[in-house]
């Protein structure tokens, strides 16, 4: 038996991100793929520049923002459970630039489908950085999903 088709979805919890998540989780019907839902996170630096007495960088501050990661992952999970329904779903967390990490995680994939835009940057601009570089660098077709309209 051959092993089913895999479709990465980027996640940040952003409405563009839940749209990539709607189109991924239709075309896996489609398909019958499996569906991997990534989130990346990492501390920031620019919060040890922004402030005079910055918090202590330990491995509670790591695990904090895990935990942050994975609650944001469940409840965009929720946000989208009825176009989860009948599709297999693996759920990774990972620490790391967000394009790095979706890359990495597309490897083997046959798609890797992400928002256009994200929670950061320019709100005007039509393509955020991560859909750009995962354009760029993913190692598989890239499919940018467009969110709802401003």
């Amino acid at each position: 038996m051959e092993p089913s088709s895999l479709i990465v979805v980027g996640v940040d919890g952003s409405e563009h991100s839940l749209a990539a998540v709607r189109w991924a989780a239709a075309e896996a019907q489609v398909r019958g793929a499996r569906l991997r839902l990534v989130t990346a996170w990492k501390v920031s630096t620019l919060m040890y520049a922004a402030e005079a007495f910055p918090p202590p960088y330990t491995v509670d501050l790591e695990a904090e923002m895990r935990r942050k990661a994975e609650d944001m992952l469940e409840q965009a999970c929720e946000a989208v459970a009825a176009d989860l329904a009948g599709v297999e779903v693996e759920r990774m967390v990972r620490n790391g630039p967000a394009a790095n990490v979706l890359c990495e995680a597309s490897a083997v994939a046959d798609m890797l489908v992400v928002g256009s835009r994200g929670h950061g940057g320019f709100s005007g601009l039509l393509l955020g950085s991560v859909s750009h570089q995962c354009a760029q660098q993913a190692p598989c077709p890239v499919l940018i999903v467009r969110g709802p309209a401003a």
